[in-house]
């Protein structure tokens, strides 16, 4: 799926009780993520649920394996790994993730703890690109 793809997800579903559904419905889709990675190393500082982050590719293009013990923040978790799986290092760091945050409708329909938390996952990623970028 691509951002694209997402955008339009999102405005076919005039309901925002359908969009959280097929946000949490994304979120059961996500890989599995390991149980030796659920580690302070890969957890995400900043959510209120519990969120583990690991890149497990970060040259040429990045991957990312996530999960939250929470349906909605799994949901967001598979949003942020459409939008930056598969983009180089360059790409994350360039990519305007407010406008596809607000073009998806969630500045006005996510709690302030889950925005916080959705922008301390890009955080993480960024840095994580960052670090790419700097050793290549």
């Amino acid at each position: 799926m691509t951002v694209d793809e997402l955008k339009e997800d999102f405005a076919l579903l005039e309901d925002w009780q359908d969009r959280y559904r097929y946000v949490i419905d994304l979120g059961k889709n996500l890989p599995p993520f390991p149980e030796a990675d659920r580690s302070e190393t890969w957890r995400v500082v900043g959510c209120m649920s519990q969120v583990w982050l690991k890149p497990i590719q970060t040259t040429p293009a990045m991957q990312f394996t996530a999960d939250s013990d929470a349906h909605i923040v799994r949901g967001l978790i598979a949003i942020l790994l459409i939008i930056y799986n598969g983009r180089t290092p360059a790409e994350v760091l360039s990519t305007d993730i407010n406008q596809i945050f607000t073009a998806l409708g969630m500045e006005e329909h996510l709690s302030v703890n889950r925005r916080n938390g959705f922008f301390a996952m890009v955080e993480r990623i960024q840095r994580y690109a960052q670090n790419a970028e700097a050793r290549s």
